[in-house]
Formats: structure tokens, C-alpha cells, sequence
């Protein structure tokens, strides 16, 4: 919520951390806030300019401590990738690049109305996204808006997806999660758990490889021991 009336804790630059509010509607929400941070993080882990984060309280006017938004998603590429307890906009020099929202019933008014006037107008948003993973609420339940100017304009589908400009990705619905797509190689972004299991499937390949292998190299090393065998008995004879 952009105005919380309760701090849990401060951080070491004097504004909160926490406003004592769940992070997530539900644990859907929650789950896909998480693996869509950590997939940005896992693409862009090669450049130290991009922070992706999520979740975080982000401050836009200094010296209010009360007037704050937590976008469940966030990717700010010219800002540096460390570690942040919360988002001072007058410190870090530029608004947030992207936001993604997952809509729910109790958030979905403040998505398309409140905050969204105030990605437009105070926080500079270039592209802002809106989910509904269940398709319960929004209408329609996956939209893109990227600034022109001083306001927000629909993005347009490209095969069924919205193109990020800010990302180089496009994204799209699966289901009731939120995938990204890198247009130049036309494969999905890998999330973490994909990636785990890719590289377990390609351990498991080697291994297998290897133990066909030794196991080849046994089968040649009996061969040349009876060869040898035979080679020792004529001799004698």
C-alpha cells in the first residue's frame, strides 16, 4: 500500500524496511513474486548495473517516511546491483524502469487506479505490467502499459506477448505464472529450478558417460589380459 500507518523496523539510513503488512495475497502470489525476481537476477547476474528486487519499499518523497510504495516487482538497469534495505528514488537518480504488479481482489483497485496514476506521474515507471494469475479479477487479466511522455500507453501483443523494451524480454502468460522470453533465441528464460534441473539432467548424462566408459575400458583391459594369456600359452608350447 502506498500509505501503511505501521513501521516494523528501521533501517540504518533512518527509513523503514518493513510497513507489518503480508508481502503477498496469497501463496500463489507469493511464489510467483519470488521465481520471477530470481529469474530476472539469474538473466541479468552478468551485469553489475541492473538491480532487480520486489517486495521492497521504495521512498518518493524525501523526508516522509509514510508515503511509500512496494511494487512486487521492480528492475532498475543503470543503478548498480547490491544489496538495498529499502529504495530512497532521490538517492538512487531516476525513477523505477520497470514494475509488475500481481493483481489480486483486495489490490486490484489500487493497481489500475492509484498506483498506477503514481508510476506515471512520481515515479517515472517506463513499463508497467499488471497480472492476474487466477483470471479472477483484471480485464483482461494480463496487460502492459509503457510511458509516452507524460502518460501511459497500451502495449501491443506481439504473438500472443507483450515486448519489453527496458528488458529485451518478452513476457507471457503460461498458466497462472508469468514467463519471459528472449526474442533473439525465441526460448523461455529458465527459471532457477529450471536451471537446477538442466544442470542435474546434464551431471547425470556425464556420469553416465563415464561410467559407460570405464566400463568400456574394463571390457578392452579383460580383452588384451586373455589376448595376453593366449599369446603366453603358444609360446610356451
Amino acid at each position: 500500500m502506498i500509505q501503511p500507518t505501521n513501521f516494523t523496523k528501521l533501517s540504518r539510513n533512518d527509513y523503514p524496511t518493513s510497513d507489518g503488512r503480508p508481502m503477498a495475497e496469497t501463496d500463489l502470489h507469493r511464489d510467483l513474486m519470488h521465481t520471477l525476481i530470481a529469474t530476472l537476477r539469474a538473466w541479468f547476474a552478468a551485469d553489475p548495473a541492473v538491480y532487480v528486487s520486489g517486495n521492497l519499499l521504495v521512498y518518493y518523497v524525501r523526508g516522509n517516511k509514510r508515503v511509500h510504495v512496494a511494487p512486487d516487482v521492480f528492475v532498475v538497469p543503470r543503478v548498480g546491483n547490491h544489496p538495498r534495505e529499502n529504495y530512497l528514488l532521490w538517492e538512487e537518480g531516476g525513477g523505477l524502469d520497470v514494475v509488475i504488479e500481481l493483481t489480486s481482489k483486495t489490490t486490484m483497485i489500487e493497481d489500475i487506479e492509484e498506483k498506477y496514476n503514481l508510476y506515471v506521474s512520481k515515479l517515472k515507471v517506463k513499463e508497467y505490467y499488471l497480472f492476474d494469475p487466477k483470471e479472477e479479477y483484471l480485464t483482461p487479466s494480463f496487460q502492459g502499459y509503457r510511458r509516452s511522455r507524460s502518460r501511459f500507453q497500451p502495449i501491443r501483443a506481439v504473438a500472443g506477448r507483450l515486448p519489453s523494451k527496458v528488458l529485451g524480454l518478452h513476457l507471457e502468460r503460461d498458466g497462472t505464472q508469468l514467463r519471459f522470453r528472449d526474442p533473439k533465441s525465441g526460448s523461455r528464460v529458465p527459471t532457477p529450478e529450471e536451471i537446477i534441473e538442466r544442470n542435474e539432467q546434464t551431471i547425470r548424462k556425464v556420469e553416465e558417460a563415464r561410467a559407460a566408459s570405464d566400463a568400456k575400458v574394463e571390457q578392452l583391459q579383460r580383452e588384451i589380459e586373455e589376448l595376453r594369456r593366449k599369446l603366453a600359452g603358444g609360446a610356451g608350447g
